[in-house]
């Protein structure tokens, strides 16, 4: 039977480094993992509109907490003279009742990230897109921005049908085995009438031979 396990974390230590940098005592280890785990959850409840690709977070002292969003629209996470971030960096103060700094990265290529893939034909479906015509018209932008492979898959009641089913798309080549191989993953959720339709890719970015070449977790 096959096994499966996560792109990302799979790669781990070979081209990807930890989306969280800390250390801690045994005792604290929990509370900063749940610490971690509210603050991505907010960003990405609150701030759909701007695209995250991912949220890294950085712990330097205990009462410190360091956080890197890299996004799409960094616009809509800034916003006018700062005013939302100064509002988002209160929120998260109160959140985890620590001292918090925030840092915002533009993502240059979006169509290369999965989680923002992943976002996009989310939005699509809830906007009562067809599916289907959706996952063709990502995967042909992903392709033309450079990717060498992408898959998406779709599941849930798709079209309001009574029997949830998962329906998957592909285009070029998605080695999932190969540790070389630059390959993203990302997960969103659509929210339609008929329910929660899941959405997942996965885009293959080429192979990285050299260290210099390795990439942060994305």
């Amino acid at each position: 039977m096959g096994q499966k396990t996560h792109p990302v974390g799979f790669r781990i230590g070979v081209l990807r480094k930890w989306r969280s940098t800390w250390f801690a005592p045994d005792k604290l280890v929990p509370q900063y993992v749940a610490e971690d785990r509210r603050i991505r959850e907010y960003i990405k409840k609150n701030y759909r509109g701007a695209g995250v690709a991912e949220v890294l977070i950085t712990r330097t002292t205990p009462e410190r907490v360091a956080i890197t969003l890299r996004v799409a629209r960094p616009g809509i996470v800034i916003g006018r003279g700062g005013s939302e971030i100064e509002k988002l960096t209160a929120e998260l103060e109160r959140l985890v009742g620590r001292e918090v700094k925030i840092g915002v990265q533009e993502v240059e290529r979006p169509e290369l990230e999965a989680p923002l893939v992943a976002q996009d034909v989310a939005f699509q479906i809830e906007n009562r897109i067809n599916p289907y015509r959706a996952m063709k018209e990502t995967i042909r932008r992903v392709m033309s921005a450079g990717a060498q492979g992408v898959k998406i898959r779709i599941s849930g009641r798709l079209g309001g049908a009574d029997i949830a089913r998962s329906v998957e798309m592909k285009q070029g080549r998605v080695p999932l085995q190969t540790l070389r191989a630059d390959v993203d993953y990302g997960l969103a959720e659509a929210m339609t009438k008929y329910g929660v339709i899941g959405v997942k890719a996965w885009v293959f970015r080429g192979e990285v031979w050299s260290p210099k070449e390795t990439r942060e977790v994305s």
